[in-house]
C-alpha cells in the first residue's frame, strides 16, 4: 500500500500507507520489499516510519546516495513535519516538548525530565471540530516513537495509538506530511497530504491541513 511520488536518479520518494512495517513481520513483506518488487529498483531506506504511520518515505537508489541522504538525517539537516489527530484536549496548544527517552515494557517508551540526550519536538495545533484536534509536529531529533510519546506527554495521545493510550480508531492517525532537504546542490521541499483514514479525509480536517502555513 503505497504511492510513488518522485523518481529521482538518486532517490525514490513514496507515500507509505498505514499498517505496514518497514521490514518483514510475521511472514508479511515490509514496505521496502514491496516497493522493490513493484519498481524493480534496488532501494535503501534512508529513514523509517512506524508501522501505523503513513506519509513521506525516502528511499535511496544506490549506496552513495544512501550515505549522503542518511548523513543529512543524522546531522538533523532534514526538515520534517508530521500531522496527527487526537480526541483529547492537550495541556498546551503549542510549544516545545523535550526530554530523554527511556525504554519501558513491551517495546514502549517514556519521556523523562532529564536532558542528557533529549528527544526534541515542536508542535502547534488547531481545533478541527468539537472533540477532534489537528497537531503539526516538527521533530528536531529522530528517536523511536518520539512523536507518539510527545503527544501523550501533553495529554493528547494520537487517535488509534492504543499503545500510548489513544482512543481506538480505524488507523493510527500520524502522517509524515512534509520533508525538506538539500541534495546534490538542489533544494527539495515535498508535501503529501494524508490519503488514508476516515478522520483525515473529513472536509473540515482537509480544510485545517490546507490552512497550515508553510
Amino acid at each position: 500500500m503505497f504511492r510513488e511520488l518522485i523518481r529521482h536518479p538518486d532517490f525514490l520518494l513514496i507515500d507509505k500507507g498505514p499498517g505496514i512495517g518497514m521490514h518483514e513481520e510475521d511472514g508479511a513483506p515490509g514496505i521496502v520489499t514491496l516497493v522493490r518488487e513493484a519498481t524493480g529498483l534496488e532501494l535503501y531506506p534512508v529513514h523509517r516510519l512506524d508501522k501505523m504511520t503513513s506519509g513521506l518515505l525516502l528511499l535511496a537508489r544506490h549506496p552513495q546516495a544512501n550515505r549522503a541522504l542518511s548523513q543529512g538525517f543524522a546531522e538533523r539537516r532534514m526538515k520534517k513535519q508530521y500531522l496527527a489527530l487526537s480526541d483529547r484536549r492537550p495541556l498546551k496548544k503549542q510549544g516545545l516538548i523535550r526530554g530523554d527517552m527511556k525504554k519501558g515494557r513491551g517495546g514502549s517508551w517514556m519521556l523523562t525530565r532529564t536532558l542528557d540526550n533529549p528527544a526534541i519536538s515542536r508542535f502547534d495545533s488547531t481545533l478541527v471540530r468539537e472533540g477532534l484536534r489537528l497537531f503539526r509536529i516538527r521533530p528536531e531529533t529522530g528517536k523511536t516513537h518520539q512523536i507518539r510519546v510527545a503527544l501523550k506527554s501533553v495529554g493528547a495521545p494520537i487517535l488509534g495509538d492504543e499503545r500510548y493510550g489513544g482512543t481506538p480508531a480505524d488507523r493510527g492517525y500520524l502522517h509524515a506530511w512534509r520533508l525538506g532537504f538539500e541534495h546534490g546542490g538542489e533544494t527539495f521541499d515535498f508535501v503529501s497530504s494524508p490519503e488514508w483514514g476516515e478522520l483525515f479525509l473529513l472536509p473540515e480536517t482537509r480544510a485545517a491541513i490546507e490552512a497550515l502555513a508553510p
